[in-house]
């Protein structure tokens, strides 16, 4: 009886930790007036098998994005643009930049001439590869000026293929196969640049 209690012990304490439980009736334990004589007892044993847990590491290949830049300040001879327009105030000075994405061969970016029509500069450059591979890099190439001039709507304009991918700095530009696709807009244009 006593190895029954003990046991019964021992599982009620495991269940109380295992679960929720409300207690609904006080508990009574019955009335006994025994004269027992006890040896002395032993509490049970368990052999618990816990699930073995192993952290370690394992190699596998997958696709990790990767840019390898390097910044570096040179003094380099940009072209100059000083336009003084009939009837303008004041000028300022800004940089017009062109520049394209490229990916697996290097290609080159320049801009070849510059026209103004009313209060609209066309900024023509042309993109050409240089056929040396860069083994699955991406590069961005471009070129530059200095346009000194009122304000003006600046229009650009590329000679070349537009380079595989939706990049941003690919999207900002119009891309065209030869200068004649815009000799239209040009006509009454004077060139200042090329």
């Amino acid at each position: 009886m006593k190895k029954q209690l003990i046991i019964l012990s021992i599982l009620s304490f495991g269940l109380f930790f295992s679960c929720n439980i409300d207690q609904t009736k006080e508990a009574k334990l019955p009335a006994v007036d025994v004269d027992v004589e006890t040896k002395a007892g032993q509490l049970p044993e368990f052999d618990i098998d816990w699930a073995e847990v192993n952290v370690d590491t394992r190699t596998t290949t997958i696709e990790v994005p990767k840019l390898v830049i390097v910044m570096e300040e040179e003094e380099v001879e940009i072209p100059y643009i000083d336009v003084d327009m009939p009837n303008d105030g004041e000028k300022e000075e800004k940089t017009l930049l062109v520049e394209a994405k490229v990916k697996n061969i290097s290609h080159e970016i320049n801009i070849e001439e510059v026209y103004v029509t009313g209060n609209n500069l066309y900024v023509i450059s042309r993109l050409e590869s240089t056929g040396k591979k860069l083994s699955d890099q991406t590069l961005v190439v471009s070129d530059r000026l200095v346009l000194n001039a009122p304000d003006l709507k600046v229009k650009h304009y590329i000679i070349g293929k537009k380079p595989a991918g939706n990049y941003n700095n690919n999207n900002d530009y119009t891309y065209i196969s030869n200068k004649s696709k815009i000799s239209n807009k040009l006509v009454n244009g004077r060139k200042i640049y090329g």
